[in-house]
């Protein structure tokens, strides 16, 4: 407000340029009449403020919430009013489920967010590079012919999956993402092939990364058996402890075997 003053304004008011309101109310010179309007106005408006102060009474410190100024303080409201709201993400508990095991759900939400270093992103950076896939050595390597177009990775997903997706098996990645996010099977159902989704895609990143650095592929049988082995050990250690609705996961794991 005093930015807008001239100095012969400021010293007409007897108030310093860089008065507090507080300062500007205490040293106020009043007078009859001031030739300028713009003065006529900032007297107006700290004689408004003077009126409201009740001297008899302490000041006290108000939040500003969603519902108004209010005494109490609320981390929660404070957050929500200073973030930058953003679209959902309607997939992130479905990767983060509970009793998912960590290191795959990283691999596996890294992959929903397109971020793994495939051959196609690593070509952006660093031209040159052989982008064929790592694995079937048939197409560019890239997130949706990884999981699971490639026919190597293709064999351990089918034999994971085929026996509890039936005939909504799939090998595209749009398609695999709307299933394991949806709710379309019963409890133990979506455990296993959300469990078999996040196990099959770590299986398959860490075999091409140990390609890639040099070492000789897995012959797909024993992957196959390796990754198989590992749910069936998080099925029998969640029938063991009695989780509720997945008591009986690991028969239902044995039936779908085809």
């Amino acid at each position: 407000m005093f930015d807008l003053l001239d100095e012969r304004g400021i010293i007409d008011l007897g108030i310093r340029k860089e008065a507090t309101l507080e300062e500007a109310i205490m040293n106020l010179r009043r007078r009859r009449r001031h030739r300028s309007d713009i003065l006529q106005e900032v007297e107006r408006i700290l004689d408004s403020v003077r009126s409201n102060i009740q001297g008899e009474r302490d000041d006290v410190s108000n939040w500003k919430r969603r519902s108004g100024f209010r005494g109490a303080f609320s981390t929660n409201e404070t957050w929500m009013m200073i973030r930058e709201p953003n679209v959902q993400c309607d997939w992130s508990q479905r990767v983060w489920f509970t009793k998912a095991t960590p290191k795959f759900a990283f691999i596996t939400w890294l992959a929903m967010k397109d971020r793994l270093s495939t051959m196609d992103r690593i070509m952006k950076w660093s031209q040159g590079v052989d982008t064929a896939c790592v694995l079937c050595k048939a197409a560019i390597e890239t997130r949706n012919h990884l999981f699971f177009e490639c026919s190597y990775a293709s064999q351990l997903w089918e034999y994971l999956a085929k026996g509890i997706l039936l005939g909504t098996y799939s090998i595209n990645w749009s398609l695999l993402v709307r299933i394991v996010t949806s709710g379309s099977l019963d409890k133990k159902g979506m455990f296993c092939i959300r469990y078999a989704f996040q196990a099959a895609i770590y299986a398959i990143w860490r075999e091409r990364n140990r390609i890639r650095h040099g070492e000789k592929p897995l012959p797909i049988a024993m992957l196959q058996k390796l990754t198989e082995k590992g749910i069936r050990n998080k099925l029998s250690l969640m029938s063991t402890r009695k989780r509720r609705g997945l008591e009986t996961a690991l028969q239902f794991w044995f039936q779908t075997r085809l």
